[in-house]
């Protein structure tokens, strides 16, 4: 709303009717397309490979616990935690998190799951360049995040370019984490199916299926870099025809 206020006062798009349409964002809508595709692909094929149970019969938990003692890791914990989807390794504290759909279950889908939030924890063993980034990156981007778009907007309402610039900046630290976050999910990913494979703990059919599984889930990653992107380009647009204003 504020965006809207913004272009009607100071001219910018094009006007019909009293109604100004905002070309850019037709950048804004591409991005939430891309993200909602990318989230439908992951659910539907973790849907899929949940319905096949592993031949083993691990649990994500008892998956994850394997592949941790496989790569000599004895100081991370693993707890359940409520959610679908919602696992995640937390350097801080050396956790191993699973969400209800993985802890528990039996299934292809959660052993993959839960190898890939290993993969995190064994980056963190080694010291994983990319991952080391991404956590000195973690305070700058929740700033960036959080206060790029409120004051870019006072920028373009005031006339305050360096605002602007400010907004911009700040929205950068942003893209840059989810930059680095590619080879880090991805490479977490990779590791994942190699102690999978090399353990035994599937078979050649199950890691066929487990890739496509973690493949869609790296994809979500992608998606919300280009929308980050897409988001950006709207920002420099916007700051671009303040100026000619």
């Amino acid at each position: 709303m504020l965006l809207s206020y913004a272009n009607h006062y100071y001219g910018y798009g094009r006007g019909y009717g009293g109604f100004y349409f905002d070309p850019t964002m037709l950048l804004a809508l591409l991005g939430l397309v891309l993200t909602m595709i990318a989230s439908a692909g992951v659910n539907s094929t973790f849907a899929k490979y949940n319905r096949v149970r592993c031949m083993a019969g691990l649990t994500g938990a008892q998956a994850a616990e394997r592949v941790l003692r496989a790569a000599g890791i004895y100081d991370v914990q693993i707890r359940h935690i409520r959610g679908k989807l919602t696992d995640h390794y937390d350097p801080r504290n050396k956790t191993l998190n699973l969400s209800d759909s993985t802890y528990a279950s039996s299934s292809v889908a959660a052993v993959c799951v839960a190898a890939h939030e290993c993969g995190h924890a064994v980056q963190d063993q080694k010291h994983y360049g990319p991952l080391v980034l991404r956590s000195t990156l973690v305070p700058a981007a929740n700033i960036g995040s959080q206060l790029s778009w409120p004051i870019f907007l006072f920028g373009i309402l005031f006339s305050l370019r360096p605002l602007m610039m400010a907004g911009i900046i700040l929205f950068s630290l942003a893209v840059l984490f989810q930059l680095v976050t590619l080879p880090v999910e991805f490479n977490a990913s990779s590791r994942a199916l190699r102690v999978l494979e090399d353990t035994g703990m599937l078979g050649a059919q199950e890691l066929s299926g487990g890739r496509k599984v973690l493949t869609a889930a790296a994809l979500t990653y992608v998606a919300a870099l280009a929308s980050s992107l897409l988001q950006l380009l709207r920002l420099i647009i916007l700051a671009r025809g303040r100026d000619r204003d």
